[in-house]
């Protein structure tokens, strides 16, 4: 078992018979995340570092993983201070950067440094690469069922997505349950949800969130980073395909996905959600700057459900858009 901060190549570690485990989800989805944000900030974390940092270090800790995966250029700027706190409890730590200028030469350099610490060959690497190609083929068709055909609920898309990060740790049960899932939804009655949104930025750390939207009879359609972890882009090398990774690189090339996603999806609005002392926070001034429909920004804290300021904002937004929507037809 590996634990990974953040998407990496799943293609070399699953090629060194390795179980790759998404940190962020085995914290968010435990019994009490909240806990583990406290045990964090007993052994030393300060109440101003991110939630997401000090439920991972604790994660870490309580599962005794021996080794992480740590995204040091392209994702989180605490990753490298975490990763040194971490080797002092004895974690193996093996860093792997995204380069700033999306260099193709640089990138396959940090691969050729993963799939040497992890001791595997590219002749296998290439193969899993082809294994996991059928997977996301599956999800996308997922995708596609939630914007296009109206029968896959905003959490339902949210939950595959999310979790092709690490395809939980196992991509033929994975497949399994993807393929079962699909077969179910084909039946369906499309839904009629009034208001389409996007939803913008890291998955968020509350929970009933998808369900208090859909409670207003609205519907997230698009959830940007989530579908990103899918990979999405057909059948590209592998090199490639992490280029056309949008989320460690500038946010040119994620304005331009998002732009695609409002005209395809026909979307009304755009949640944008930004994690409490986290500095993506500011991408929120490009993207007022340069989205033409109506955005909500929602700043999220420690893990719980969605608070009553939130949920009133969320709802006064949907108000807004079903007004717009009117004024518009």
């Amino acid at each position: 078992m590996i634990g990974i901060k953040a998407t990496v190549p799943l293609e070399i570690i699953l090629a060194a018979g390795l179980r790759p485990v998404d940190l962020n989800h085995l914290f968010i989805t435990s019994n009490s995340p909240g806990k583990l944000v406290t045990q964090a900030e007993t052994a030393g974390f300060s109440h101003n570092i991110c939630a997401w940092i000090k439920g991972i270090y604790s994660t870490v800790i309580n599962h005794g993983i021996r080794e992480v995966i740590a995204v040091t250029g392209g994702d989180c700027s605490n990753t490298i201070a975490l990763g040194e706190v971490l080797e002092r409890r004895g974690v193996r730590v093996i860093p792997f950067e995204y380069p700033l200028d999306r260099s193709r030469e640089t990138l396959q350099a940090q691969m050729e440094s993963l799939r040497k610490e992890l001791s595997t060959t590219w002749h296998e690497i290439e193969g899993m690469g082809s294994r996991l190609e059928s997977i996301r083929a599956k999800l996308k068709r997922l995708d596609q069922l939630t914007y296009a055909k109206n029968v896959v609920t905003g959490l339902e898309n949210h939950q595959f997505l999310v979790s092709s990060s690490d395809f939980n740790g196992n991509p033929d049960l994975f497949e399994k349950d993807l393929e079962q899932f699909l077969a179910k939804v084909q039946d369906r009655t499309p839904r009629t949800d009034e208001i389409r949104l996007g939803y913008l930025g890291v998955p968020p750390i509350f929970t009933q969130f998808y369900e208090f939207i859909e409670s207003l009879d609205a519907r997230v359609v698009f959830n940007e980073v989530q579908r990103q972890f899918s990979m999405p882009f057909g059948q590209v090398d592998i090199v490639e395909q992490y280029l056309q990774y949008t989320y460690p690189y500038d946010i040119g090339t994620r304005l331009r996905d998002i732009k695609e996603a409002i005209n395809g999806r026909q979307l009304d609005g755009l949640i944008h959600y930004t994690q409490t002392f986290c500095y993506r926070q500011i991408y929120d001034i490009v993207l007022r700057e340069v989205i033409p429909i109506p955005i909500l920004t929602l700043e999220g804290d420690r893990p719980g459900p969605v608070d009553g300021r939130t949920a009133l904002r969320i709802e006064t937004f949907v108000e807004m858009l079903r007004a717009r929507k009117g004024e518009l037809v």
